[in-house]
């Protein structure tokens, strides 16, 4: 019993899996009157300062939420300066996560993105897919409701074949059928931008996470704020559900 209580203090005090909503690009570069292509373009450099500053703090996973299913709904030149980015970010960073033992992972459907991207994403997770040092979770195209439908639709299409008794349906046969099965839920969910709402982000693996909410801009984001969201988790009393004795 002590011993689990020690592992509990432990998770406590140290986050295992962070989850960024990266929010507020477009308000930086207007607050700077520049054009929101400033903004991305600097909220590329703070997910380079993120990653590192997990890593450093002994955070073992990061989930940044970088496209979500809602913003196709933006303009077309943005969305297109945005696919760019990403193209950008894929062909020069890789090497360098990859060297420093990151393994990456994308989450989110792909049917939309273009076919030079999707090579570029299954490159980046064959080339890291030995690495265990870090994991680096990207939600491309990502909408937490779609993702909790796809999942009931395939466990619904394993019981009219024949292959499941949906009595035994439970909450981790629906984890393990998720696109983040194998992945612990994020401890300690983090919002950028001053919004406080999820916006579809991880809606079923958020169940427990602690939730902080910053007003600075993600291009502004620092390994301070990092450090000040994980104290505040570390002030948090996680029960799940339960009473303290």
């Amino acid at each position: 019993m002590m011993k689990v209580r020690q592992d509990q203090e432990r998770v406590v005090k140290s986050p295992r899996h962070v989850a960024i909503i990266m929010d507020g690009n477009g308000r930086w570069a207007r607050a700077r009157n520049l054009p929101r292509l400033a903004g991305h373009k600097r909220g590329a450099e703070a997910v380079r300062r993120a990653v590192e500053a997990c890593r450093e703090s002994g955070i073992e996973y990061l989930t940044l939420y970088a496209f979500s299913s809602e913003n196709w709904k933006r303009p077309l030149a943005e969305i297109d300066d945005l696919m760019g980015l990403l193209r950008i970010y894929l062909r020069r960073e890789v090497a360098d996560l990859n060297s420093r033992g990151v393994r990456i992972k994308f989450i989110g459907k792909r049917e939309r993105l273009a076919f030079d991207i999707v090579s570029l994403l299954e490159e980046a997770e064959q080339r890291t897919a030995e690495n265990s040092e870090f994991v680096l979770l990207i939600a491309l195209n990502y909408g937490g409701q779609s993702e909790i439908v796809s999942t009931a639709r395939t466990l619904a299409e394993e019981v009219a074949a024949g292959a499941l008794d949906p009595s035994v349906i439970d909450v981790d046969m629906f984890s393990d059928r998720m696109e983040t099965a194998g992945i612990p839920d994020p401890d300690l969910l983090i919002r950028t931008g001053g919004e406080k709402r999820l916006s579809n982000f991880l809606l079923w693996q958020s169940a427990y996470a602690e939730l902080v909410f910053l007003d600075v801009c993600w291009p502004d984001f620092s390994r301070g704020n990092l450090d000040g969201a994980i104290e505040e988790y570390r002030r948090r009393d996680r029960k799940y559900g339960a009473t303290r004795e």
